[in-house]
């Protein structure tokens, strides 16, 4: 039995990791969808915000809210749409600004930056998750049909919810796909009918708009005074720019091109951004709209604390203006996409996490594979449901933490890339963008610290977690493959029509004849290899250490008469017991390598060897070949002398 749930868990496993490794493969083509399906995936949390922002936008700004509302969708449309649209070009595998930030910066400081923006998606991600389901169960309380027994039970409520999330997930993509299809299908259609019937009313009690105005200019005075506060105003609002992170995260699943490029697929490039467009532009209709008719037809006091209309602006227009039984057909679209808004962060999560962390070696092998990804997420969901105990109003400023920090990242991405490119017009542009975003980002953090305290528990639980497993898998083979050129075959060639493969370590340094002469005089003193033996020596120099996984491409070199293999590689252990291993399986001989000992302190080189992939390197290769062949017969021999 456990045999069985264990394959159902990693179950298409290593079909994703060929898919998932180096951020370069493509996905199943059966998980592939038309843009604008996966548009609704990623649309459920984006759309789902009508739910609450006209409310919160009524609560922050006033009888201000449609004009903040208006500034809102000028930074969405003019700033988030053209950043992520770069972002969809430059990183069209689903890795998101973080794969454009990580280019930046080498060895651990890449990888550190992107573990710190890791904790950033996952307060994003989770807390969409866990925000979404808790909304939804305020709106199930608060239904007038809804018993008044269900009061009291949120935090079970939802974490049902959660779980039935968490289900869909385990059944497939396809599933989720299909149900978010319908749901957002359903919620649009309804807020349209909402909205004909608002403006309706609107234009025919236009004294409505009137007060509207006159209350307007008596607290604000004049228009330029209304700009500033709704710019102040503007990171409350912030919430509404959900769904663009993940938007370009599941660029996998959107359907391309049979002849697409896998490194640069133009048509899968071009749907994204159809998704990014389409979004946008329906989204923005409907917050304006929105936001406009609820501040007009809406008394203030409604959206405040215990108002009718507190949360659930829209759900109050639908029950005053076409009734009870129509109020709570919406009433139960919008619990349905708010619950399942969480979909959009967990298939984020599920394509960013096995992109990064296995292959930083920083995560198990099986996080790759997407049951038991979704079973941790739950659980971690789960947690901050009972922490928080389905508090939406104090995941708010987590919430919206998350979403700006990717967005500011993103906006400071693609405004490096621009000036890496020299594109001077894009460059101040973007550039103009990302302060606003970064504005925006200090505001809210400033205004709300819990978000930055809920991110740093991530951050500090990603990276502890990371280099904890980065440690325990370091003495893993850590190659993809070992690859020979033709020059470094012919030297392998004759070593073997020689008799046995004797392999001589070197780490190079002036590479200069005595070098060599002095090395080969001392290998074969210690180790008794006759002179009549052909000897080979294997050098290999460290390329970026942080790295784990790579691909191993062995050239050969004839050097003062000596056959030389050289190598770059993360780490030099690891690399020389893959060779090994390779030698063997090619020729069917068993190779013998030669190390001298390293004088110092051990404790010194186990930090080395985890940091920067040297340090005592003849005791750690024979471990690594230990763990890669447990058959004392067939694994390579180590001398050490």
């Amino acid at each position: 039995m456990a045999s069985k749930i264990k394959d159902w868990l990693l179950e298409g496993e290593h079909k994703r990791a060929q898919q998932l490794k180096g951020g370069k493969g493509e996905p199943v083509k059966k998980h592939e969808h038309p843009w604008w399906k996966v548009m609704c995936l990623t649309g459920v949390d984006y759309f789902s915000t009508l739910g609450y922002q006209p409310g919160i936008a009524a609560l922050a700004a006033g009888v201000l809210s449609p004009i903040a509302t208006v500034v809102l969708v000028l930074l969405t449309l003019g700033g988030a749409l053209p950043i992520y649209r770069r972002v969809a070009a430059e990183s069209p595998h689903g890795q998101g600004s973080i794969a454009m930030l990580e280019k930046l910066l080498s060895w651990w400081s890449g990888k550190l930056l992107v573990l710190v923006l890791l904790g950033f998606v996952a307060t994003d991600f989770v807390i969409t998750i866990t925000l979404s389901a808790a909304d939804a169960t305020a709106h199930v309380v608060e239904n007038p049909f809804i018993p008044k027994s269900f009061n009291g039970n949120e935090v079970i409520i939802t974490m049902i919810l959660i779980a039935l999330l968490g289900a869909v997930f385990l059944k497939g993509f396809a599933e989720a796909i299909g149900v978010a299809v319908v749901l957002v299908g359903t919620y649009l259609t309804l807020n349209v009918v909402v909205m004909i019937v608002a403006i309706e009313h609107v234009l025919t009690s236009p004294q409505l708009v009137v007060d509207w105005k006159n209350l307007l200019v008596s607290e604000h005075g004049n228009p330029w005074l209304m700009i500033a506060v709704a710019l102040l105003v503007f990171p409350k609002l912030a919430l509404g720019l959900s769904g663009f992170e993940t938007g370009v995260s599941v660029m996998p699943l959107v359907k391309g091109a049979p002849d697409d490029d896998p490194r640069e697929p133009a048509v899968r490039i071009r749907n994204t951004r159809r998704l990014l467009v389409t979004a946008a532009l329906t989204m923005s209709v409907f917050l304006i709209t929105s936001s406009f008719a609820t501040t007009v037809l809406i008394p203030q006091d409604e959206f405040k604390a215990g108002g009718q209309a507190n949360g659930r602006a829209l759900a109050y227009l639908a029950h005053n203006y076409l009734g009870d039984i129509f109020g709570t057909l919406y009433d139960v679209s919008t619990i349905a996409i708010l619950w399942f808004a969480g979909a959009s962060a967990m298939a984020g999560l599920l394509n960013i996490v096995p992109r990064y962390l296995p292959r930083y070696g920083m995560a198990p092998d099986w996080a790759r594979a997407t049951r038991p990804l979704v079973i941790v997420v739950s659980l971690i969901a789960f947690v901050i449901t009972l922490i928080f105990k389905a508090s939406v109003e104090e995941q708010g400023g987590a919430y919206a933490t998350g979403v700006l920090v990717l967005i500011s990242s993103a906006a400071l991405a693609v405004t490096l890339s621009a000036r890496r490119k020299k594109q001077t017009k894009a460059f101040v542009a973007y550039l103009v963008i990302t302060v606003v975003f970064v504005y925006t980002t200090v505001a809210n953090i400033i205004e709300r610290p819990d978000g930055v305290k809920i991110a740093a528990f991530f951050i500090f639980a990603i990276v502890l977690t990371s280099l904890i497993s980065r440690a325990t898998r370091s003495l893993e083979l850590r190659v993809e493959t070992v690859e020979f050129d033709a020059a470094a075959k012919r030297i392998l060639e004759k070593a073997v029509r020689s008799g046995e493969i004797r392999i001589i370590a070197n780490e190079p340094d002036a590479r200069d004849e005595q070098e060599y002469q002095e090395k080969e005089q001392e290998a074969r003193e210690n180790h008794n290899i006759p002179f009549d033996c052909t000897i080979v020596f294997l050098e290999v120099t460290i390329s970026d250490a942080s790295d784990f996984e790579t691909t191993v491409r062995v050239r050969g070199e004839k050097r003062y008469g000596y056959r030389i293999l050289r190598v770059k590689s993360p780490s030099i252990p690891n690399t020389i017991a893959a060779i090994l291993l390779y030698v063997r399986n090619e020729t069917g001989k068993i190779p013998h390598i030669y190390f001298s000992w390293t004088e110092g302190n051990p404790f010194k080189f186990i930090l080395r060897y985890l940091i920067f992939g040297d340090g005592d390197i003849a005791p750690v290769t024979r471990e690594v070949l230990r763990r890669a062949e447990p058959d004392l017969k067939r694994r390579p021999m180590v001398h050490v002398g």
